[in-house]
């Protein structure tokens, strides 16, 4: 059963006017360090590394309106990181206050499930999360 969908687009050229102006104060308040990592090793330009960070920020303010509340006090950008499998599908994970504030959305005896997608074409960046609930298996 779904529990939450969100949505967001993001003006990579906001990101690039982040990036220039704050630089690292920007990264360490909204992207982990894994996140910090990835960009390094996978974005070889500017605009790269911007759709990069434009795509995961995207993704996290997509989170928080699946979550129903938005940035804030239940969850932060840092609670929220994004990483990817072998196979290049990205992947959602919540921590802290996030991670507590979507077990608060699943009924019980129920698991999350996380999907995320993420697209982006210059200057704009999008990503939509769907939130699930599936019942435990047990045994």
């Amino acid at each position: 059963m779904i529990v939450g969908l969100g949505n967001d687009l993001v003006d990579i050229r906001r990101i690039e006017k982040s990036l220039e102006r704050f630089g690292a104060r920007f990264l360490a308040r909204v992207f982990t360090e894994g996140e910090q990592a990835r960009a390094g090793a996978r974005a070889a330009t500017a605009q790269g590394r911007a759709a990069f960070y434009a795509k995961r920020f995207a993704a996290k303010e997509a989170a928080a309106k699946a979550l129903g509340t938005g940035i804030g006090d239940h969850a932060w950008f840092t609670d929220l990181e994004v990483g990817s499998l072998a196979s290049g599908q990205p992947v959602l994970s919540f921590h802290g206050r996030a991670a507590r504030t979507l077990a608060a959305l699943v009924p019980a005896g129920h698991r999350p499930v996380i999907h995320l997608t993420m697209s982006d074409e210059y200057p704009l960046a999008q990503a939509v999360v769907i939130l699930s609930a599936e019942p435990r298996v047990i045994g």
